[in-house]
């Protein structure tokens, strides 16, 4: 056996990967529905994997939270690059920011036990915007300069609107509401 290839971390298994993707789509759910608490051995259940795999995954519960937490920031930024590449401009900005929507209610249920957490969910969280905050003033720039909102509208702007918008997220019926604010202020983006 040569001597780097002892060096190298062997890449994960077709059935790894995939468990671990069915365990973070589960947890999601699981934590959406039930809240942060949700019984690993449900979750574990809902993916259809035993709590053992579940563990090898994510040895705690932080763990968990932290990996559905990071892989919803992931997704949202990634999802940038689709929507501009399918959409106009301005339809992207407005579908990623209903996104941006979903992502915010699953940060309600799982931001208590990201924060509480001392080591990777805090710094996780704290961290979020870097990520988030330029792929909104991506999309705000290339909707603007595609004239499908209007030219006096920046990023700052957008910005403190969905501030406004987010205003409450963690309380029942949020979401609903969120979304209604959204139409009303895309239609005022709108360029005339």
């Amino acid at each position: 056996m040569p001597e780097d290839s002892a060096l190298k971390p062997r890449k994960p298994r077709a059935d790894s990967l995939r468990n671990r993707d069915l365990l973070l789509t589960a947890a999601k759910t699981a934590f959406t529905q039930l809240g942060a608490e949700a019984p690993l051995e449900e979750i574990a259940r809902r993916a259809g994997v035993g709590i053992g795999t579940l563990y090898r995954h994510f040895p705690t519960r932080e763990a968990l939270i932290a990996a559905v937490y990071a892989r919803e920031i992931e997704q949202l930024a990634a999802s940038a690059d689709a929507l501009l590449v399918e959409r106009s401009a301005g339809e992207a900005l407005e579908v990623w920011l209903n996104l941006l929507i979903d992502y915010m209610a699953t940060k309600r249920v799982v931001a208590p036990a990201l924060r509480a957490d001392p080591g990777e969910g805090s710094k996780l969280y704290a961290s979020s915007g870097a990520t988030i905050l330029p792929t909104l003033e991506r999309l705000t720039e290339a909707a603007r300069d595609a004239n499908d909102i209007r030219p006096d509208i920046g990023f700052e702007d957008v910005l403190r609107m969905m501030s406004g918008i987010s205003q409450g997220y963690e309380q029942p019926g949020w979401e609903h509401s969120a979304r209604r604010l959204l139409d009303v202020m895309m239609t005022g983006l709108r360029a005339k």
